[in-house]
């Protein structure tokens, strides 16, 4: 599972972890000198508007300054992120084309038997970059206005109530299954192609509740057109202090973040992941990165590519144990 960081704003790698390595980086004949000589790619595999998307384009703009090169954000939506991933895994190891992975890709492997690539084996660690909570938010129609009104009206009425989230086996879908599982609650969950599409089926009322990403539901949040009530991390929010975690609301025991970082196909000269970590590192660490990212209810969250590898390791291990103790359906 995601460690947070120990002070709201780390100004030290997150993860004193060594050596392990869930992804294979080679080396190669590229300097680093010679990189990047022309634009690069930065794939997500979900639709604009969502949280990932609005991660990824802050990401891409940090990341385009300190390599004085464009970097573009490419939507790639479909199957839970799966198609996108493999996109990266088969593509040119030049450093050109680059991935956006997060918490929800970790989950991937545990649902899906015959993806038709390995994270181990395909992909060459980058950078972590983010983290962040996800906002438990309900349409403002629903008659409950605490995590305390939400369980009790659930449990009266099991099966009746919805949640949406960007798909199956993403970072909101084991959300709301942890909150069915603590709570004693049977919320139904309606998968949606990203994370965009699920907060306007509940604006709209086609599903009750989601757990959204903070920066694209904080203006509605704002405007009152969602309701916020906690946030799933097991401390509060930088971003949303006076907002209750799901624990303190009355779910003991709950818990639940978000991560991002970039990754790209394996056989990526050792060079150029070293030239695009120094430089996501030192983005992240920017005064005015902080405060964007601090903004939105994320955090900056850089680390070494044997960092990033190891804690990736983790969260496919904690991930799949998830999925099997909550019963989740695997394809």
């Amino acid at each position: 599972m995601l460690v947070l960081p120990e002070t709201s704003v780390s100004r030290r790698y997150l993860l004193a972890l060594s050596g392990a390595s869930v992804f294979t980086g080679t080396s190669g004949p590229a300097a680093a000198d010679e990189y990047p000589a022309r634009p690069i790619r930065l794939t997500l595999g979900y639709s604009a508007g969502g949280g990932t998307d609005h991660v990824t384009r802050i990401i891409a703009a940090r990341l385009s300054h300190a390599l004085s090169q464009p970097v573009v954000v490419v939507n790639q939506p479909g199957a839970s992120g799966a198609i996108a991933l493999e996109r990266i895994a088969r593509s040119r190891p030049d450093g050109y084309d680059l991935i956006v992975v997060s918490a929800a890709d970790t989950i991937l492997p545990a649902l899906r038997a015959a993806l038709p690539f390995d994270m181990a084996r395909d992909l060459a660690p980058v950078a972590p970059a983010v983290t962040g909570a996800l906002a438990l938010v309900v349409n403002p129609a629903l008659p409950v206005r605490s995590v305390t009104d939400l369980v009790a009206l659930a449990r009266s009425r099991p099966g009746a109530l919805n949640y949406g989230s960007p798909g199956v086996g993403n970072s909101q879908h084991l959300a709301g299954e942890l909150f069915n599982r603590l709570a004693g609650t049977r919320i139904v969950h309606v998968p949606f192609r990203g994370g965009a599409e699920a907060i306007n089926a509940t604006l709209a009322g086609d599903t009750e509740i989601t757990f959204a990403s903070v920066a694209p539901a904080r203006p509605l949040i704002e405007e009152g057109r969602l309701r916020l009530l906690a946030v799933t991390t097991a401390a509060r929010s930088a971003a949303l202090p006076d907002t209750p975690t799901v624990a303190e609301a009355g779910v003991a025991g709950y818990s639940r973040a978000t991560w991002f970082g970039v990754a790209g196909p394996a056989g990526t000269p050792t060079a150029i992941l070293d030239r695009l970590n120094a430089a996501i590192v030192v983005a992240m660490h920017e005064e005015g990165t902080r405060r964007v990212l601090l903004a939105q209810g994320l955090e900056p969250f850089p680390g070494t590519q044997a960092d990033f590898a190891a804690f990736v390791r983790s969260e496919l291990t904690g991930n799949a144990a998830i999925v099997r103790d909550m019963g989740i359906a695997a394809d």
